[in-house]
């Protein structure tokens, strides 16, 4: 490892960023190094310059790729090489604004159906159930199971915050009933031959596309289909939007209020937390 990794991987820790964050900025400062075959502590701003030029005309990444590289090489030289500023002229794309394909219950029901292996149909029903990101929902260990209150502890999810989540009644059923079936003793979700890991982020990734495809839902997108889904169905059964901000854990309201343009009939009188599995009986 090289000394200037080093003072990266220090620096990201001193700032309790994620290991995602780590593994993500690594890479991309990685391949600046590779793009100019030496260190990046021996570049000057021209040549920082052309290499954005480079991501965008080039590689044509898009605008929210191009970001993540600012913000990754950004960091290096202010944080780790102290430079007094980051007087670099990068022009980034302009990120497209594209309303996802936003998944129906009766998709949903598909989906779930599609998927033969409990344990995998559980972890996809507790990321729709739950509203959780991918990181968040193969992260979740029994003992972040409150059953008396029904809710699930999230511990360190994105921007490093704690938060909790409710578990409706056919949710809490639902974990029950698996956890009677399968025992799991620390990690809910935890990998076949290694039960002190649990499944990875890739390995949830592709088990949702496959139920998706076996399902014959045609909507682009992954696993976070499934969030984007828990989200306007709160909305449409009437819980108001401060609530679904906590519920999803956005730092920023603006985040969720995106929720009520992509579906505007959520627009309704305030109600309260829905039991979505136990809704989804009615699209079977």
């Amino acid at each position: 490892m090289t000394p200037l990794r080093l003072q990266m991987i220090e620096a990201m820790q001193q700032r309790g960023f994620s290991e995602r964050t780590h593994q993500t900025y690594l890479s991309l400062v990685n391949d600046l190094a590779r793009y100019y075959h030496r260190s990046p502590a021996t570049l000057n701003t021209d040549e920082l310059q052309a290499y954005f030029k480079h991501l965008a005309i080039e590689r044509k990444l898009a605008g929210t790729s191009c970001r993540l590289h600012l913000h990754a090489v950004r960091f290096l030289y202010l944080k780790v090489l102290n430079w007094p500023s980051f007087d670099v002229p990068v022009v980034i794309p302009k990120s497209a604004q594209r309303i996802p394909e936003l998944l129906t219950r009766a998709e949903v029901v598909q989906i779930f159906k599609a998927c033969a292996n409990p344990k995998h149909r559980m972890l996809l029903t507790l990321c729709y159930g739950g509203g959780l990101r991918v990181s968040e929902v193969v992260a979740v260990r029994v003992r972040h199971i409150d059953g008396e209150r029904h809710l699930l502890r999230i511990e360190q999810g994105k921007g490093a915050k704690d938060r909790a989540v409710i578990l409706s009644a056919s949710l809490l059923d639902a974990l029950r009933r698996y956890w009677h079936r399968y025992r799991p003793d620390d990690w809910f979700f935890p990998t076949e031959h290694h039960p002190d890991r649990h499944l990875s982020i890739g390995t949830a990734q592709k088990l949702f596309l496959r139920a998706k495809h076996k399902s014959d839902v045609s909507k682009t997108g992954g696993i976070h289909s499934l969030r984007h889904a828990y989200a306007t169905h709160q909305l449409e059964s009437g819980l108001p939007v401060n609530q679904l901000q906590h519920l999803l854990g956005h730092r920023n309201l603006n985040s969720t209020l995106r929720y009520l343009h992509w579906a505007p009939t959520a627009h309704r009188s305030a109600g309260g937390h829905a039991d979505l599995i136990s809704a989804l009986a009615g699209h079977e």
